[in-house]
């Protein structure tokens, strides 16, 4: 054999090697891979109405489903807190006709299992608590608050919260975040709370929508911070009636928070002795909303928009709105600046159907100015627009029927509405903190 076959024969000989060796390493590849997808594959399911791995409480599905999972949970009532400290999807799965998934409270009650960042002396019992970051959906679920036990005021009852934290919530509903009768002045019970900043440099990202949210204490839906954004939709709140307790509010976007509030029905909202303030959807210190096509009926306010700090509550976007009977106050207050008021009907308010409210302060100024109002219809009220003391805005083409006065100046209604002092003092007490 010359050199050059020999040649040629090592060189057949390198490469075989060659490739067996790419050809194991493949192999080896692919059995980690093949490991990794069986590992993350495998379904976690809380109770035993399909096949996968299966865990007797939903805690415990969370705690062992890999990161980016799902825990499916079977029908049936889960007495128990959950955590959730990693990316995560809950969902509520049919077995035969039975199709209800209920987290409800502990035979020992609900505990504080959280602190508010706006307040970190205020605990928070959350029936579902979402924290560290991560992004957790929940879909086909109850979260019921009843019989939680919490026998004060503290720590404060949550349905689902979620803390420097996002996700979606679709197809859940939040029911009965009330403590007893005895407690009922407590400002306590929300249906779905989303919080974060305050110097945390946290965010939360939430959409909620498709759900219902109803018995509740305090707020339906909150949305607080400034590094909150939410888009709130589709949602059916549902306040407890007149009461004599908390003043509540279906949905509140506050401090900061951004986002979109469009085609919920919100009713039900109305603080019996109207000495605060309880409202469909309230806007405390957040700006560059957009509030539209939603339906607000038997509230005590309709839509307030309200600043008392940094930062204001301006330049929010109100169209399309349906508000109907609200009760010893306006349709809509808008207790800010450059508002745009748009499309929106008004039946049978109390107070004013549209009101550009001079009663609160931004950069030591009274509100009220540089709002646009046009196109609106208010059918039953003391003023079709109660003006206030502000400057430039425009108001056209907004239509009034059976109204005291189709507009009219200040601040309280020729029929003897709230005095300024009594409105302030209204909103003030309205919100969450």
């Amino acid at each position: 054999m010359d050199r050059f076959t020999t040649t040629a024969a090592a060189l057949v000989t390198r490469k075989n090697a060659v490739m067996r060796t790419r050809l194991s390493r493949l192999g080896l590849a692919g059995l980690i891979l093949g490991c990794l997808f069986t590992q993350t594959s495998v379904a976690v399911v809380v109770g035993a109405c399909k096949g996968g791995v299966h865990y007797p409480t939903i805690q415990e599905g969370v705690t062992h489903a890999p990161a980016g999972g799902t825990v499916s949970i079977c029908p049936d009532t889960y007495p128990e807190q959950v955590s959730i400290n990693k990316h995560l999807t809950l969902t509520g799965i049919a077995s035969g006709t039975a199709d209800s998934v209920v987290i409800a409270a502990p035979a020992a009650g609900i505990v504080q299992n959280a602190t508010s960042l706006a307040d970190n002396t205020a605990g928070i019992a959350a029936q579902v608590l979402v924290v560290g970051g991560v992004i957790a959906n929940f879909d086909n679920l109850i979260i019921d608050g009843t019989n939680s036990q919490i026998s004060g005021c503290a720590p404060d009852l949550m349905g689902i919260y979620y803390q420097n934290s996002s996700g979606t919530v679709n197809h859940v509903v939040t029911r009965n975040q009330a403590l007893t009768a005895a407690l009922n002045g407590c400002q306590s019970g929300e249906g779905i709370f989303v919080e974060s900043g305050y110097g945390t440099g946290g965010t939360a990202n939430v959409t909620i929508e498709n759900s219902s949210v109803h018995g509740y204490q305090k707020n339906g839906i909150t949305a607080d911070g400034s590094g909150t954004t939410v888009t709130i939709s589709g949602n059916y709140v549902v306040g407890q009636g007149p009461t004599t307790g908390a003043a509540e509010n279906g949905i509140q976007v506050s401090d900061g928070a951004a986002g979109t509030v469009f085609s919920n029905k919100i009713m039900d909202d109305v603080y019996a002795p109207a000495t605060a303030g309880a409202s469909g959807i309230i806007v405390f210190d957040s700006g560059s909303l957009t509030i539209q096509s939603n339906t607000v009926n038997n509230t005590q306010f309709g839509i307030v928009v309200f600043s008392d700090g940094a930062p204001n509550a301006d330049n929010n976007t109100i169209t399309g709105n349906n508000i109907s009977a609200t009760h010893a106050d306006d349709g809509m207050d808008l207790c800010s600046n450059g508002n745009t008021v748009k499309a929106n009907v008004v039946y049978a308010s109390d107070g004013a159907g549209i009101h550009l409210d001079s009663t609160c302060t931004e950069d030591g100024a009274p509100t009220g100015n540089g709002n646009t109002v046009s196109g609106n219809t208010v059918n039953e009220a003391c003023a079709g627009v109660l003006l206030g003391s502000g400057t430039g805005n425009r108001l056209s083409a907004n239509s009034t029927f059976n109204v005291i006065d189709t507009t009219f100046a200040g601040d309280a209604c020729p029929a003897g509405d709230d005095t300024a002092d009594v409105r302030v003092a209204k909103h003030a007490a309205q919100r969450h903190r």
